[in-house]
């Protein structure tokens, strides 16, 4: 099942970010989590977004996430 929500922050540097979904919560996604559409070098704070959540070692994290959308 698809989430909404918005890039909060960008790490460039560091390959990662974080997504403010609709729900409230914040998820954190890893480069390699993009949609080959979205260039992770251009992204930046408050561009809406779709993402799945998946479980991972250190909690639930956005994966296949690509622009609103598409």
């Amino acid at each position: 099942m698809s989430t909404n929500g918005t890039i909060k922050k960008v790490q460039s540097d560091r390959g990662f970010g974080f997504i403010a979904a609709e729900d409230g919560e914040e998820y954190f996604f890893h480069r390699s989590g993009l949609d080959p559409s979205l260039n992770f070098d251009s992204l930046a704070g408050g561009e809406a977004v779709t993402f799945e959540v998946e479980k991972s070692d250190k909690g639930p994290r956005a994966s296949r996430v690509r622009a609103q959308g598409s």
